[in-house]
C-alpha cells in the first residue's frame, strides 16, 4: 500500500471539503463533481506542495 506524507492527507481533506460544499474547480473552470476527481486534484496540489506522494503507476 502506498504511503502519504500527513500534509498530503491534509491537502485531500481539504480538496474533498470544498467539493462538498461546490467551490473545487477543475484548470479547465468546471465544478468537480467526483470524489475521484477531488482526491487527485489534493494529491496533485500536495506534490507541487513537496509532500511526499507515491509515483503514479
Amino acid at each position: 500500500m502506498a504511503k502519504y506524507s500527513k500534509k498530503a492527507g491534509e491537502k485531500v481533506e481539504d480538496a474533498m471539503h470544498e467539493m462538498k460544499e461546490g467551490k473545487l474547480k477543475t484548470g479547465t473552470g468546471k465544478k468537480v463533481t467526483s470524489k475521484k476527481q477531488a482526491v487527485a486534484i489534493g494529491l496533485s496540489e500536495a506534490k507541487k506542495a513537496g509532500a511526499k506522494v507515491p509515483n503514479k503507476k
